[in-house]
């Protein structure tokens, strides 16, 4: 018989009949009443708390994992290593400035170039990050080559190549070699200030994930103010979306390092602008607008130690429809904030909450994202944490 097959109160009868143990013992045993055993088994009775889980694992003795009907491996993690190996492959490389013409396929044309990047933007957005990382290596190579053969035509997907694998590489925890795609971002985009700010961007995540929080406000503001219009009331959506996402960046770093005046003034100068431009755009894959700019005082709140101010921002922002447009990775990078807003309010059920809803709205993000996995864990370690969180926890192997 297949137990695994079986639902939860089923499989303990199973077990239970496995031990040789009647109900009443199996009670007694639990601290129980045999009418509880009976609802339970019978799926009348859901078991949602983890410490009553173990305690049936423990008197049954078998693994939760088993108990919950999950392998009780962690998840595997090769592919995401091999997969991060071979892009730091793609950006080691140096076939072009060596000559090594022999080694080269054709070049892309620059507009198939420019399609393909858009792609892989949009597949990191929709938190897709084993795809992405799939997508990266070939798209790294492709664009240097494209670059190479025509440096006018190919210079912008050069960058946003650059941009996409310094995003996706952040994410998954790789700071050092981020912190290479951006420089090589920077340099491409040298000489250009939309492409400068553009690139920044991603330069201020790669900072911050460095700890280096002064160097990120430094840089933040100074590409932003180089992108500013004069006037706000004459600047273009493009223009502003950079400008301001830049000095949210900027803020975030000052939060970092204490600084809540100067958040507090960044986040606000950011939302004037936002206010110009509104929500359910992307320009320049910045997902810039007003409830953007408010989630960020999330994020903001929790580096200062707010974590109940970062709670009622959280709650108020959720509930406008702009919430829903904007990319699902944005969503769910912002939930697994808030849940460490909510762990830090002692209120580990929303925590969890939070997370099985960004779990199912952009599961790589929890399932590759490190710093999401050691939310998780957190979790999961709670008295009352939910089955649900348990058997994901399991599941990941970060229980």
């Amino acid at each position: 018989m297949d137990s695994d097959r079986l639902p939860i109160g089923r499989r303990v009868a199973y077990w239970r009949g496995r031990r040789k143990l009647s109900q009443q013992v199996f009670a007694d045993r639990l601290g129980k009443s045999k009418s509880w055993v009976d609802k339970v088994e019978r799926g009348v009775r859901s078991l949602d708390k983890v410490s009553t889980l173990r305690d049936i694992a423990t008197v049954l003795r078998i693994d939760t994992a088993i108990l919950l009907g999950r392998d009780a491996r962690p998840a595997a993690l090769t592919e995401r290593t091999e997969g991060v190996e071979r892009i730091r492959a793609a950006l080691s490389t140096y076939e072009i400035a060596l000559g090594r013409q022999a080694a080269r396929r054709p070049a892309l044309p620059a507009d198939q170039l420019t399609r393909e990047v858009a792609h892989a933007w949009i597949t990191y957005q929709h938190a897709r990050y084993p795809q992405a990382i799939d997508l990266l290596p070939q798209l790294l190579t492709d664009a240097q080559r494209t670059h190479a053969e025509d440096p006018a035509a190919g210079r912008v997907p050069l960058v946003e190549a650059y941009r996409v694998a310094t995003a996706l590489l952040v994410k998954l925890g790789e700071a050092d070699l981020a912190w290479l795609a951006v420089d090589r971002a920077m340099a491409a985009a040298t000489g250009d200030r939309v492409l400068v700010a553009a690139a920044a961007v991603q330069l201020g995540q790669v900072l911050r994930a460095s700890g280096r929080t002064r160097a990120a406000k430094s840089a933040m503001l100074a590409a932003a103010y180089r992108i500013a219009p004069p006037d706000p009331d004459d600047g273009t959506p493009q223009e502003l979306s950079l400008c301001g996402t830049l000095l949210i960046q900027a803020a975030l770093a000052a939060a970092r390092h204490g600084d809540d005046r100067a958040t507090a003034e960044l986040i606000d100068e950011a939302a004037d602008m936002a206010a110009r431009v509104g929500d359910g755009h992307d320009h320049h894959r910045t997902a810039f607008g007003p409830t953007a700019a408010d989630l960020a005082r999330v994020a903001a709140a929790l580096e200062l130690g707010n974590a109940g101010e970062a709670v009622a921002w959280h709650e108020k922002t959720i509930k406008r429809d702009a919430w829903r447009w904007l990319p699902a990775e944005h969503r769910a990078a912002h939930l697994l904030d808030a849940a460490r807003a909510y762990l830090q309010t002692d209120d580990p059920a929303n925590a969890g909450r939070l997370l099985i809803v960004a779990d199912r709205t952009a599961p790589a993000e929890i399932r590759h994202r490190p710093a999401a996995r050691e939310v998780l864990a957190q979790v999961a370690r709670d008295p009352h944490a939910p089955a649900t969180i348990i058997q994901l926890a399991i599941t990941l192997g970060v229980t």
